[in-house]
Formats: C-alpha cells, structure tokens, sequence
C-alpha cells in the first residue's frame, strides 16, 4: 500500500498551481510503446524503489495528449516519485469501451516495467482528469488496474451514467460520447462499487454544473464498502487540465469577473461552452488560447 504522506502529495499535484511550489525545470522523459499507443516515464537520474503516479489526461474523450502534464512531473519528481503519463486511442476510432482497456494496458506495461526505471510496481497511484479521471476511475473499481495503490479522480461527474442521465446531466459532450444507453452500466465506474473495499481514493471536484453532486454521490457510495475516500471541493480550481500554468496565469473558473487577467493582460470576455457547462476566456490570437484542453498560453 501506498502511504499517507504519498497520498496527500500526489493528491497536491492534482490540485495546485505551478506557483505554489518551488520546483526544478521540467524533466524530459522517455518514451515507451506499450501497445495501442505511447507513453511518457519521468524518473529522477538516481532513482530507486520510489512510488509512482499512472496518469491519464483528459479532453473529452476527443483531444488531449501525454505532453499535457503541466508541473506534475517536476512536483513530483522533486518529492521523490516517478510520474508516467500515457495517451490512448480517441474517439471515434476507438470507443470509451476501448480507451479503458488502452488504460488497463498501460498499467499492465508500467508494472512490468517500471522497477528497471527506479520505480516501485506495488506503489502506483493511479491519477486522472476530466474523461482520464472516468477512466481511472471505471478501470480502478472494475479491477483492472492490479495492486493499484491508490486512486487520484480529478473532475468527472461520469460515475453513474444511468443516474446522470436522469437528473438531466447528459449534456450534448456526455451524449454524444454515450450515445448507447445499453453501455451505460458497463461503462459506469459506480457500477462495480460492490460490498468489497477498494484502494484509497481522492476525488476532486470543480465548480462546473454536476460534478460536485456526482462527486458527492460516489464518495459516499464507496464510503459504505469501507474504502478510505477523501472528498475535496477546490475554491479556486479551475476547469483545465490541471495543474496547467506558469507564474502569473490566471485562467477563469465560474467565479471570476467579466474580464480576467492573464500574465498580466486583459482577455476577451468570458463565454460559456454548452457542451460542458464550463467557462473559459474567449480565444485569442494575442492573449490566451484556451479551449476545450485548457488554457495555451506561452507567456
């Protein structure tokens, strides 16, 4: 098992800004095929037997990419972990079906292999965030990440399909990624929170529409197997591919005025995207380039 302290620092680089630490460069990593796709390892030059974070980025199931780590590789390598960031095949070639038996995959490749690259295979952590949050969360309760250590689910509210759907959150992304509603059981993480104790878990949870009732719902669903859950509502998260900034940025969550700043320069407006329910400066050319994968800016 993965101790507390470890826990809790892993479940910091999930939350917390780049500027809230002091940390060295980003690390360059190496990459590895593990199959269906390839995945990035970080590891400190003298490693040995250190606990690692499995991470899977986000993007709606649609987008996203391995390089889209943000500080977590320095944080962590800092504090004495490896940090492994995998891609996985996207829709539409590859179903939500597909992309959680991608995940299953890379872990089993990672624990195979990741003792030659000074890390520990009964120690890894498995992290998530938006859809990679689903699919940490989905592959963890159905068992198939073995020996996983922990579970780090940073804002999704795709925990019960089925539910989600009855309370009108199927919004236009969430419908057109489950379309069929005969998969929802199978792709629902909260459907194989049964009577046994899973790993400890984190969850985490934005401002954006629905994800702290799902959130609040699954934790306790896991609670009453026993499992130990940690349950965090982050004032000032915002909902980009976490932790996804440099000094000075500022991108907007729900809370922030009409014209938020951005190392230091004034953006468009604030506009809304439907198919989330999120909020993010409007892009631009001279400002910021968020968009659905999170803020791009470059200074």
């Amino acid at each position: 098992m993965i101790d507390r302290r470890n826990l809790i620092l892993t479940s910091l680089a999930a939350m917390l800004p780049l500027e809230a630490w002091t940390v060295p460069r980003q690390p360059a990593p190496e990459t590895f095929d593990y199959g269906p796709a390839r995945l990035d390892l970080y590891a400190p030059e003298d490693a040995s037997g250190l606990p690692v974070v499995f991470f899977v980025h986000g993007g709606a199931w649609r987008l996203g990419k391995r390089s889209q780590v943000g500080a977590k590789p320095a944080f962590l390598l800092a504090s004495r972990f490896c940090f492994v960031s995998i891609d996985y095949r996207m829709l539409p070639q590859a179903d939500v079906a597909t992309q959680a038996g991608d995940v299953e995959k890379a872990y089993a490749y990672v624990r195979a292999n990741i003792a030659r690259h000074g890390g520990d295979p009964n120690r890894i952590v498995g992290m998530g965030h938006s859809a990679g949050c689903h699919l940490i969360a989905l592959t963890g309760m159905r068992g198939g990440l073995p020996g996983v250590a922990g579970l780090l689910l940073d804002d999704t509210r795709a925990y019960d399909l089925a539910a989600l759907a009855e309370n009108g959150g199927m919004v236009r992304a969430y419908a057109r990624v489950f379309s069929d509603a005969s998969q929802w059981a199978a792709l629902s993480p909260a459907s194989y929170v049964d009577g046994r104790k899973h790993p400890p878990t984190f969850i985490a949870y934005s401002r954006a529409d629905g994800r702290g009732e799902q959130s609040t719902t699954f934790a306790e669903r896991l609670r009453a197997t026993g499992t130990e859950v940690t349950l965090r509502w982050q004032r000032v998260y915002a909902y980009v591919d976490q932790p996804r900034f440099r000094q000075g940025w500022r991108c907007a969550d729900r809370r922030r005025a009409d014209v938020p700043e951005i190392g230091g320069r004034l953006t468009q407006p604030i506009v809304a995207r439907p198919f989330c329910g999120w909020i993010m400066p409007k892009a631009s050319a001279e400002y910021c380039g968020a968009d659905m994968r999170g803020c791009n800016c470059s200074s």
